[in-house]
């Protein structure tokens, strides 16, 4: 299992994170949905949605991974990983309401 958690290292160590929706900002699309933890994406990688890497970046702020969250989007029929930098425990179990507070998305936290 390590070289998955190394080679996701590399990948955050050599890609710029971009914060696209800030701790408080709304969804796009959904307005009554409010992000708890800023939340973007690795610039220059792909996912499997053919879109950026997601990331939640913590108040840590130190880039550090030790989780990451599989979700599922039945609407979108997608499937992916999600990164966690730098979240406290607190975060994590914020990230992981946001995420299962909808009958269309649900995710599980994997730790490293």
């Amino acid at each position: 299992m390590e070289p998955f958690w190394r080679d996701l290292d590399k990948l955050i160590n050599t890609s710029e994170i971009i914060i696209d929706r800030p701790k408080g900002s709304q969804h796009p699309r959904y307005k009554s949905i409010v992000y708890p933890i800023d939340y973007g994406y690795l610039k220059g990688t792909t996912s499997s949605d053919n879109q950026e890497i997601d990331v939640w970046v913590g108040s840590n702020r130190n880039n550090t991974l030790d989780s990451i969250i599989c979700t599922i989007d039945v609407l979108k029929k997608d499937i992916e990983i999600k990164l966690l930098l730098g979240c406290t425990e607190e975060e994590k179990d914020m990230i992981l309401k946001f995420l299962n507070n909808s009958e269309f998305m649900s995710g599980i936290l994997i730790k490293r």
